[in-house]
């Protein structure tokens, strides 16, 4: 039985498919964990928990690109990217501007989400993945429109949480 000879083009999708698992193993627990302590913006809760089911599924289609290239997830990005979101959730139990910080943050996450996968997709075409390279363009369109939908909103969230420091009240309640 013949070996196939993988390129290094093909080896570094695959590492970069894992970072991009890692990365949404991340985006999955920051957007968990702020979802659950938000109460008084439900539209920005709403759209938190609809973008964290679609964030699970895009960590499934992502490991789906992995089999294809006979390489598994990796356990100890995963596992270090969970931690690192769970720890940039809680931090906003520190800070008394929690909802600006965490709608802020999520931005930027998902900015850099949306350059990883234009990264992924040029690799997957180079390397002639067809498939890999429709299924980030699916999960770029997603991280697409929900960096959209929060640039938008970000100034309607900060008059929000000043009208509501105004009053004295947080975030949550």
């Amino acid at each position: 039985m013949a070996t196939k000879t993988v390129s290094k083009s093909e080896k570094l999708l695959t590492v970069w498919l894992r970072d991009a698992h890692a990365m949404e193993k991340q985006a999955e627990q920051v957007l968990s964990t702020t979802a659950s302590r938000i109460e008084n913006y439900p539209e920005l809760k709403a759209q938190l928990e609809r973008h964290l089911e679609q964030t699970r599924r895009q960590a499934d289609l992502i490991h789906g690109c992995l089999k294809r290239h006979d390489g598994g997830t990796s356990t100890l990005k995963d596992t270090a990217a969970r931690m690192v979101g769970f720890t940039q959730a809680l931090s906003g139990l520190f800070v008394g501007d929690e909802i600006v910080k965490a709608s802020m943050g999520s931005y930027v996450f998902e900015e850099m989400e949306i350059a990883a996968y234009k990264i992924l997709m040029a690799a997957a075409e180079e390397c002639g993945d067809l498939e890999t390279q429709r299924v980030c363009q699916s999960i770029l369109r997603e991280e697409e429109e929900m960096a959209r939908w929060l640039d938008e909103r970000l100034p309607l969230i900060t008059r929000q949480y000043l009208s509501r420091a105004e009053q004295g009240l947080t975030a949550k309640h």
